[in-house]
């Protein structure tokens, strides 16, 4: 096409989950409801593992990471899509639209370094446990959390920015709920051949790189596991990766589902359900998930109930004079 017919658009209209009006509102409740228990579940889960000293270890330093990784990625695409229900417009503006993708795009990857380093974490635990604070070290720990943030601006800093070379004319409406790769791609009135190169060639590395390294992790955990004599350690054993593998198997399934096919293939309708399960649901489950099947959270949590009840009973005691 002729970019000089074309007119560089400044905002973009996001169309939202649902274009029928009588399901705005019921979408609306859901979705507020769930980006609550979303924020209240993983600040929950920072807040434990601050104040409670027992749990400043390499397993929960990580852990706290991705609570605060699960909060800012739902932060980036769920907020605006409340204000859009009631929003005559449902607009938002070029640069919100390439922030937005900036910031989905760098916490989804460092969520999906963060789970690479917890399946590390997990190894060194069950085959490493006598060299375990030998070898994570709280100097490592940073590190390898630094890691995941510089890679993570870095990834998603190239594809923001190959996003911002694609000419748009004059249809500016995502059928979206946030500014998302693919939904961007399909209505550029320009070629999206080299970002489409890019997600299926440093995003799968990026992706399948950390997904790799999480199998090969648990490949040398359950080769270790299937030497413990008794039933009962083997279960132990398990029972600490179990959460964990959940999240895995949640996390990549759908982003794989979503973003590693052609561009040709991709459903709108499918894409957009398929997107609100790593992008809403995953880190509203993420609290629950870890913390029911961790006694250390748990115990941690009833300590903390104990304390708060202890202050609001002396709180209302009378004082005497």
């Amino acid at each position: 096409m002729d970019k000089t017919n074309c007119t560089s658009v400044s905002y973009f209209i996001l169309l939202g989950i649902s274009t029928y009006r009588e399901e705005q509102i019921p979408l609306f409740l859901l979705f507020l409801f769930m980006y609550m228990i979303n924020m209240a579940g993983n600040l929950a889960i920072v807040t434990l593992i601050v104040s409670s000293p027992r749990l400043h270890t390499p397993m929960y330093i990580f852990l706290s990471n991705l609570a605060l990784a699960d909060i800012c990625f739902t932060s980036t695409t769920v907020p605006k899509m409340l204000q859009n229900v009631f929003s005559s417009t449902k607009a938002i503006s070029y640069m919100g639209c390439l922030a937005q993708t900036y910031f989905f795009i760098c916490f989804a990857a460092m969520e999906n370094f963060l789970l690479a380093v917890m399946a590390y974490d997990r190894y060194t635990a069950i085959c490493h446990p006598f060299r375990y604070h030998l070898i994570l070290t709280r100097r490592l720990c940073v590190q390898m959390v630094a890691g995941c943030h510089v890679l993570s601006h870095l990834h998603a800093l190239l594809h923001t920015f190959l996003m911002g070379q694609l000419i748009f004319c004059t249809e500016n409406r995502i059928p979206h709920f946030f500014c998302d790769l693919y939904p961007l791609m399909q209505i550029s009135c320009s070629s999206a051949h080299l970002n489409t190169l890019m997600v299926h060639t440093e995003g799968v590395v990026v992706i399948s790189g950390a997904l790799a390294f999480i199998i090969a992790s648990y490949a040398c955990i359950i080769s270790a596991v299937l030497w413990i004599p008794s039933a009962k350690g083997k279960w132990k054993a398990f029972s600490t990766c179990g959460s964990h593998l959940t999240v895995v198997a949640i996390f990549y399934g759908t982003l794989t589902w979503v973003y590693f096919r052609p561009l040709s293939s991709y459903s709108v309708t499918t894409g957009r359900i398929v997107t609100v399960m790593y992008t809403v649901v995953t880190p509203m489950l993420n609290p629950f998930i870890y913390s029911l099947r961790n006694g250390d959270v748990k115990g941690a949590f009833g300590k903390w109930m104990s304390r708060l009840q202890t202050f609001l009973f002396l709180d209302k005691i009378p004082k005497q004079f």
